[in-house]
C-alpha cells in the first residue's frame, strides 16, 4: 500500500473533510485539542470535500471548517511551509471568522467560541520544544480567563514530534504520527490500527483508493509545494544575507516574496511559453498570500485569459 501524504492541504481535506470523515475529524480533534478526552460528540463538515476542485482550496486559507454539537466552529489549515507573516494572518483570519457571525441585525448573544487549528510542517516557536501550543485571553498579569472566552489558536509543530511507533502511548501520539508518518508506510500498523478513526484515515488515504482525477490533482499540489519549499527556502537564505547587511528584518521577508514571484513566474512560463511585460507587472505587485494562491490555481489555468481574470479580482 502506498498512501498520500496528509501535511499538503489537498490529501488533509481529503482525508478529514470527505462525506464520510465526520467520526474521523471529531477524533482527530478531541486528541490535539482536548488531550484525548471526549468533548466533542457531534460536529458538521462545512463545505466538504468533492474531488476536482482544487483551485478552492486556499480561498479562504482554511482547509477544513466544522460545526461542533455545542455551536462552536472550528477552522483548521494544514500549512506545509513558513510564509511572512504567518501568525499575523492566523489571528486576522481568526477574528475576522469570529466577527462575520453575526448577521445584521443579530445580537451579540448570538456570538459563538471559535478554535483556530494551524497544523504546520516547519517550526514556528524556536523558544519550545512543545509539539501543541494552544493560546486563550487571559489577564495579563493574574493570568484569569477572559469572561466570554472569544476564541482560541492551537498550533500544532509537526517537526517537534519525534516519537517513534513503539513509543506510540495516547491518541494524541498516534495521530501526529500518522500525520508525520503515513507517506512512508507500506502497511498500517497493528498499533494504529486498533483505533477505528484511524483505521478509516489510512483506507481513505490508500492511493489506491483515489480516482485518476484526484490523483492527478493530487500530484500537481505535490509538485507545487515541493517547488514552493525550495523557493522560500533559498529566498530565505538571500533574506537573511540581505538582512544582515541592512540590519532590518524586512529584507528576509522580501527575499521569501522574490522567492515566490519567481517560481511562479517560472510555472507560469513552464505553462504557457513567454509572458508579457504587462502581466509580469501586475505580478510584481501581488502580496505574499496572493502569489502563494496564484501558484495553487495556475494548475486550473487553461489559458492566459484565465490568468489575467483571476488577477482582475486582486
Amino acid at each position: 500500500m502506498k498512501f498520500i501524504n496528509p501535511k499538503t492541504d489537498y490529501a488533509f481535506k481529503k482525508i478529514f473533510s470527505s462525506d464520510d470523515s465526520q467520526d474521523i475529524l471529531i477524533s482527530f480533534l478531541n486528541a490535539i485539542v482536548y488531550q484525548g478526552q471526549p468533548v466533542i460528540a457531534s460536529l458538521e463538515i462545512i463545505d466538504p470535500y468533492a474531488p476536482g476542485r482544487i483551485s478552492a482550496l486556499k480561498n479562504t486559507y482554511f482547509d477544513v471548517k466544522a460545526k461542533l454539537n455545542n455551536g462552536q466552529n472550528v477552522l483548521i489549515e494544514m500549512q506545509a511551509f513558513n510564509v511572512p507573516a504567518f501568525t499575523k494572518r492566523i489571528a486576522y483570519n481568526t477574528a475576522k471568522a469570529y466577527a462575520n457571525q453575526l448577521k445584521i441585525g443579530e445580537e451579540y448573544l448570538e456570538v459563538r467560541p471559535l478554535i483556530s487549528l494551524a497544523v504546520m510542517d516547519f517550526t514556528l516557536f524556536e523558544v519550545s520544544q512543545t509539539v501543541i501550543s494552544q493560546f486563550i485571553f487571559k489577564e495579563k498579569h493574574q493570568l484569569f480567563d477572559y469572561p466570554e472566552y472569544p476564541f482560541e489558536l492551537v498550533f500544532v509543530e509537526l517537526p517537534k514530534f519525534k516519537k517513534t511507533l513503539e513509543e506510540l502511548e495516547s491518541i494524541t501520539d498516534k495521530w501526529l504520527y500518522f500525520l508525520r508518518k503515513a507517506p512512508d508506510l507500506e502497511i498500517v500498523p497493528q498499533k494504529m490500527a486498533i483505533v477505528p478513526e484511524i483505521d478509516k484515515a489510512f483506507a481513505i488515504a490508500n492511493r489506491i483508493n483515489l480516482s485518476v482525477e484526484e490523483l492527478e490533482d493530487l500530484e500537481k499540489r505535490e509538485q507545487f509545494v515541493r517547488e514552493q519549499k525550495g523557493s522560500i527556502e533559498f529566498s530565505r537564505e538571500e533574506g537573511r544575507e540581505e538582512g544582515r547587511e541592512e540590519g532590518r528584518e524586512e529584507g528576509r521577508a522580501e527575499g521569501i516574496q522574490t522567492g515566490q514571484l519567481t517560481l511562479v513566474q517560472r510555472l507560469l512560463r513552464r505553462r504557457f511559453g513567454e509572458i508579457t511585460d504587462e502581466i509580469l507587472n501586475r505580478l510584481e505587485q501581488l502580496s505574499s498570500d496572493d502569489l502563494m494562491a496564484l501558484g495553487d490555481a495556475i494548475f486550473d489555468f487553461s489559458s492566459l485569459a484565465d490568468l489575467v481574470a483571476w488577477l482582475e479580482t486582486k
